[in-house]
């Protein structure tokens, strides 16, 4: 096997661990940031770098290798000298073997998931066969798909999945036509491993999921018929995490057919700009959503659904009502809200205890949390069992129905009963996990000749301070050691007095300061009897957890529905404890089917930035109306809140469609299948990529993947140019997407002109086609004339801006009064001078409006439609597949095209 260039591997040493080499400079500079933590082994040209490690900084490093960076594997060795031996490895998508450091100190946040694809380029597309597992949930789930150059299909499921790692075959990860998967892959912070071709095959898959999947065959090979490329991205995955070689593995996995339409598309763009999962860099936790609405009870399972919901919002109106229900019954009954967090408080990781008792890597306090956890059970129902409130009949239907038949005698009362009488709860107290000596009559006999000889012993003992004449156990002690055993001591003070009788009859061992050991025939005879007891006490003790563990995996199924019910209660009892704690409540969205009603959010808020305390949040209106008001244009100053207005938006209707309550006094949301959002460019640099590349790629995503029921949240788009070219773009995509894609649409923007879009231009231009659905607004802002200070006043209003205010930003910032002054200056002269340049400013004619010239608004509008077909004819040149000189005469000629058509446009000339 090819030796792997990312894996991090550590020698055990038993008290410490060690890593040598690269991965040592790796570890001194990334972990305790300095070289000086390294020693050289040998010296010379030989010379081999190395590095200790503590066993917690071990526990560390291997945390941050596998749960955030997501860019190595780690290796564990153990053995000595010149030979050692592989033990465990682990990779971001399969922690299996580290899990026990991963998760011993601290809860399982997320599940990893590791993903296969297997990419088919044909002239229409790409389909991609998709396979996954979920290695703790004991899930495969296969899709087929047609994707897009921008690969957003597959950016959507690496989102909801939560994946971490991904396999793809070796020779198509390479392709120039994979560039962009890739991009898309490390924009989600997944690792790429890359396996043979050959490896992708289907061949014995249906074979080996008769092993692994639970129930009958017959509908796992009717689901498989129905792929193509799919089943190869599994067999792949099968092999890779050697599902086979486990055998608890087998008869305890599900399969499914991931669906792209159950759950609403995110991609990594929507996620950071929604701010939805937690970030390194966040200042406390209410910066992200997951951190804000996280306010679970249970021991990491709600926290890990929460997790999946968030990346996952529904489309279905019927599960998100009874969500909303369900938090709705919660939000109005106080008491049993509180109640039931109380016990939920209680609860264990579940999920993580079923997981590890499948896999028999639980002990007997594994099962007695298990049990501790069952016995909380009752009360839960019983608080449930005492709401009377509308929603009875689905919280009976929900919860009730299934904790009764979870609870019942053949179920976990069975269990409860099965721990009673096997574990010895009296000994909990004192942190003993014992089997009861009662639950087996070996365990019982065994127990019976332990205390005979005890009691044996004691007798001895005073026997023989009676013969010695000495006070027993002030002179004469009895001494239990793992080197001799049972033995007598005296202190080197009494020794004098017995000496005679002690060399006569009895046999000395061991003199030292604190006395002296002896010992007679009896009393070892009797101590090697006791310890041979003892012994066969814990092997039949070992027998039995192994046996009470074995009965309780068969409890698993019902664990696992447990889980299910707990952790959803756990996440929707969260939302309901967040809209009622917030200082401003929030409220039920009412939500529409896609193709009908509007959104509309009355006094909303941006949960997490009211959540931080400095702030005190200005509501905003925001009405996105069919025909009226769809495409909406937000003008005004830096500074003054738009681009908190539109993220409010989009993380309004994510809550909403998660099923939980909004921070507006009133909302009502049309589902949304999709957020697509471009705020701000990231730190693409790194990649090589300019920022005006990365909001060209991510714009791209959003023509390309939006339809008419999406949501599109668009920040400043076109700054990373020249201001023509900006506008330019920014025009072409604005009409694109209010003719084409239809969907609603908050566009923020600095391009002043572009509010032209939402005027009424009929009695302008009668043969022009009327653009509906777009209206402006604005965020306002204030100046004192007086002083020329400037207020924000972070409200949106209807209606374009009417200045400009980057000036009295700067002077909000402390800027030199030189040089605030010149830009004034500057200003003026640019605005006397506006009408020799391409977008006029009537601003003397019409003062406060920012209406176009009748000529020059035509002249514009014919040549950004021209402008938009010459972009369209070049992106449609296939460059792949010609050579340089073809591609060059392609373009000169389009350009030359573009060059004449200018002749009588005077806004296309500028561009020569």
């Amino acid at each position: 096997m090819v030796e792997d260039s990312r894996a991090v591997r550590f020698f055990d040493r038993r008290d410490y661990y060690t890593a040598h080499g690269e991965n040592a400079t790796f570890i001194a500079k990334t972990y305790y940031h300095t070289t000086t933590a390294l020693r050289q082994l040998g010296n010379g040209l030989d010379s081999l770098s190395s590095v200790s490690v503590s066993k917690n900084m071990f526990e560390t490093i291997a945390r941050d290798l596998l749960l955030e960076r997501t860019d190595h594997t780690l290796e564990l060795y153990e053995g000595s000298g010149s030979n050692w031996r592989l033990v465990k490895s682990g990779t971001p998508g399969n922690l299996g073997s580290f899990e026990d450091v991963l998760f011993a100190n601290n809860e399982m946040q997320d599940t990893p998931v590791i993903i296969a694809l297997f990419p088919n380029f044909r002239e229409n597309g790409c389909t991609v066969g998709l396979g996954y597992v979920d290695l703790t949930k004991r899930v495969l789930g296969l899709a087929e798909f047609l994707d897009d150059s921008h690969f957003t299909n597959v950016e959507s499921a690496l989102v909801a999945l939560g994946c971490k790692e991904c396999l793809l075959p070796m020779d198509i990860g390479k392709s120039s036509e994979c560039r962009t998967l890739n991009d898309a892959l490390s924009r989600c912070g997944v690792m790429v491993t890359e396996r043979k071709k050959s490896e992708f095959k289907a061949r014995d898959l249906m074979q080996d999921l008769g092993r692994l999947v639970k129930g009958s065959v017959e509908p796992v090979r009717d689901l498989i018929s129905g792929f193509e490329f799919a089943p190869g991205a599994l067999g792949v995955l099968l092999s890779y995490a050697e599902l086979l070689a486990d055998e608890s593995n087998y008869g305890n996995y599900t399969i499914q057919r991931y669906s792209l339409d159950s759950y609403m598309r995110l991609d990594s763009a929507a996620m950071r700009a929604l701010n939805v999962l937690e970030s390194k860099t966040d200042a406390n936790k209410n910066f992200s959503l997951f951190g804000l609405m996280n306010r679970t009870c249970t021991a990491g399972m709600g926290k890990r659904l929460l997790h999946m919901w968030l990346k996952q919002p529904l489309l279905d109106i019927n599960e998100i009502n009874s969500r909303l229900d369900l938090v709705q019954a919660f939000v109005e009954d106080t008491e049993l809200r509180q109640d039931l967090r109380q016990h939920l408080r209680r609860i264990s990781d579940i999920e993580r205890l079923k997981h590890n008792l499948e896999k028999r890597r639980v002990g007997l306090q594994h099962i007695i949390k298990l049990y501790q956890s069952s016995i909380r059970l009752p009360f839960i129902k019983s608080a449930l069992e005492r709401y009377g409130g509308q929603f009875l009949s689905l919280i009976k239907g929900r919860y009730l129905d299934l904790l009764e038949h979870l609870t019942d005698n053949d179920h976990l009362s069975k269990f409860i009963a099965l721990v009673e009488t096997a574990v010895d709860l009296d000994q909990l107290e004192n942190g003993e996990y014992m089997i009861s000596p009662g639950y087996d009559s070996a365990l019982s006999a065994l127990k019976d000749e332990q205390e005979s000889l005890e009691r044996q012993i004691h007798n001895l003992h005073k026997q023989t301070a009676f013969d010695l004449d000495l006070p027993i156990d002030k002179a004469l002690k009895l001494d239990k050691g793992t080197q001799f055993g049972h033995v007598f001591r005296i202190t080197k003070k009494e020794e004098p007095k017995i000496r005679k009788k002690l060399t006569t009859q009895f046999i000395v061992l061991e003199t030292r300061k604190d006395g002296v050991k002896f010992t007679n025939t009896k009393l070892k005879k009797l101590g090697d009897q006791y310890q041979k007891v003892i012994e066969e006490y814990k092997n039949c003790q070992k027998e039995l957890v192994n046996r009470v563990v074995q009965t309780s995996a068969t409890f698993s199924e019902v664990f696992g529905s447990l889980a299910g019910l707990l952790s959803e209660l756990d996440v929707l009892l969260s939302f309901a404890d967040l809209a009622s704690s917030c200082p401003t409540p929030y409220t039920r969205p009412e939500i529409t089917p896609p193709d009908v009603g509007d959104i509309i959010l009355e006094g909303s808020r941006h949960p997490c930035v009211e959540a931080q305390d400095w702030v005190n949040f200005i509501p905003n209106d925001c009405r996105l109306e069919r025909g009226k008001s769809w495409f909406q244009i937000i003008t005004g100053p830096n500074m003054g809140g738009k681009s908190t207005f539109i993220r409010q938006v989009g993380v309004n209707i994510l809550m909403a469609q998660v099923g939980s309550f909004v921070p507006c006094e009133k909302a009502s949301i049309s589902i949304r299948d999709c957020i697509f959002a471009r705020v701000g460019a990231g730190d693409c640099q790194l990649r090589g990529v300019s920022t005006f590349m990365q909001e060209m790629l991510e714009t791209a995503s959003i023509l390309k993947g939006a339809t008419n029921k999406s949501l599109i949240i668009i920040d400043e788009l076109g700054r990373g140019t020249s201001t023509y070219d900006g506008f330019g773009l920014a025009w072409a995509i604005c009409e694109h997407i209010i003719e084409e894609i239809k969907a609603p649409t908050l566009f923020a923007t600095h391009f002043h002109e572009l509010t032209a879009l939402g005027h009424e231009n009929t009695d302008i231009e009668p043969q022009r086609k009327q653009i509906t659905g777009v209206a402006n607004y604005h965020v306002s802002a204030h100046i004192d004339s007086s002083n020329r200070k400037l207020t924000m006043l972070y409200k949106v209003e209807p209606g374009a801006c009417d200045q400009s205010f980057g000036i009295h930003v700067a002077e909000f910032a402390n800027f030199p009064e030189s040089v605030v002054a010149l830009a004034r200056e500057k200003a003026a002269e640019l605005e006397d001078f506006s009408s020799a340049s391409v977008i006029s400013n009537d601003a003397r004619e019409e003062v406060g409006s920012k209406r176009k010239k009748e000529g020059e608004l035509d002249d514009m509008s014919r040549g950004a439609a021209r402008a938009h077909k010459f972009l369209k004819e070049f992106t449609d040149i296939p460059l792949e597949s010609m050579d340089l000189e073809q591609a060059l005469q392609q373009v000169s000629k389009l350009r030359d095209d573009l060059e004449k058509d200018a002749g009588n446009c005077k806004w296309l000339q500028q561009f020569f």
